[in-house]
């Protein structure tokens, strides 16, 4: 295991992003900051969710069909936004 201030990571970023994707357990201590570990991502790992945009494409195609069968009545903009602020609290 290695600990690098961040002075040390700014001047030899590569050096030590190599070393922890090669394995070696990299500890970047800050002092205003606390300490982080350096740690590769993996394939299995999602830096940003993943969505299934075909299947959200595909219901809400069905939605629209609904709609215009008259099986379902769409909401309002406004109904839309009224559950969207809802459901961030």
């Amino acid at each position: 295991m290695i600990v690098i201030s961040t002075r040390d990571f700014r001047a030899n970023q590569t050096k030590f992003l190599d070393m922890a994707r090669n394995g070696e357990d990299v500890i970047l201590k800050s002092r205003n900051s606390g300490s982080f570990k350096l740690t590769p991502v993996d394939a299995e790992d999602s830096v940003v969710s993943k969505r299934d945009l075909t299947e959200e494409l595909r219901l809400a195609l069905q939605q629209v069909k609904d709609h215009m069968a008259g099986k379902i009545k769409l909401k309002s903009a406004e109904s839309l936004i009224d559950e969207l602020r809802n459901s961030a609290l």
